[in-house]
């Protein structure tokens, strides 16, 4: 192996004994050449290198920064209206993630209504009321933590008007426990479908930063929810209307207690 030696060095070693090949041959006024040759007969290894006036940079790259700077310092707005943060965020991402936000709580507002639904006295199925609540929060979470990537990005928030939910979830056929959860997986598969155009956006867009936001925080969170609100419809559906709903309203109630 070669190696090119630049600059000012200290001699380690002036003589080698006999029975080592030499290490270094002079090749220049400027530099040195190092060969590296492993010991024979069990001897020890010595590397010297002789003064040099080699100033040139090893990788061959010179960084200015204050040249490198001037450009950027252009690019910084001066109105007091317009972020200083934002760089290389694009409309497009700035307006799918509002529409990403309009969604999360469109479908916590859905889901609040469930909960005031499985709350009332003539319905009182404590365990779906306390698991659309969860529902309904963690969605709102949802929106928020989108809020803050927004501001973070230096986009503005912008947020539209919400669709009046329904008020009753029985169904003649299915009853209201399989019909809510039923509906609450068609919301979180729509959830998961809106996320995904968001990282496509974001890849069109080459903006890794908020595909890497995507992936981390929503993508796997929402399969997780999506598989396990699909064994809830499941099980709903094998014990139809009559008092296995009650024994599953009791499961949700005491699940994680």
């Amino acid at each position: 192996m070669l190696l090119r030696a630049p600059s000012a060095a200290l001699s380690v070693a002036n003589s080698l004994p006999e029975n080592l090949s030499p290490l270094f041959s002079s090749s220049s006024s400027s530099s040195l050449t190092l060969r590296l040759s492993p010991a024979r007969n069990g001897g020890s290894l010595v590397v010297s290198a002789s003064k040099g006036s080699n100033t040139r940079p090893l990788t061959g790259v010179v960084f200015e920064p204050f040249e490198e700077v001037k450009k950027e310092l252009s690019l910084i707005p001066t109105a007091p209206q317009v972020s200083l943060a934002r760089q290389k965020y694009t409309d497009a991402c700035e307006a799918a993630i509002n529409e990403q936000i309009n969604v999360e709580y469109n479908v916590s507002y859905v889901y609040h209504s469930m909960f005031a639904y499985f709350d009332r006295d003539n319905v009182a199925l404590k365990g779906l009321a306390k698991f659309f609540k969860e529902s309904s929060e963690e969605e709102r979470d949802h929106a928020e933590k989108l809020m803050e990537y927004q501001n973070k990005r230096g986009g503005r928030v912008t947020l539209e008007s919400m669709i009046k939910p329904l008020c009753e979830y029985d169904n003649e056929q299915k009853g209201d426990a399989l019909y809510a959860m039923e509906l609450a997986l068609s919301l979180e598969k729509l959830t998961n479908e809106k996320l995904l155009h968001l990282h496509k956006v974001a890849e069109d867009n080459h903006d890794v930063q908020l595909t890497e936001f995507i992936e981390s925080e929503f993508l796997g969170e929402q399969v997780e929810a999506i598989k396990k609100i699909s064994e809830y419809v499941a099980q709903l559906r094998r014990v139809g209307k009559g008092h296995g709903v009650w024994h599953f309203d009791q499961m949700l109630l005491h699940e994680g207690a």
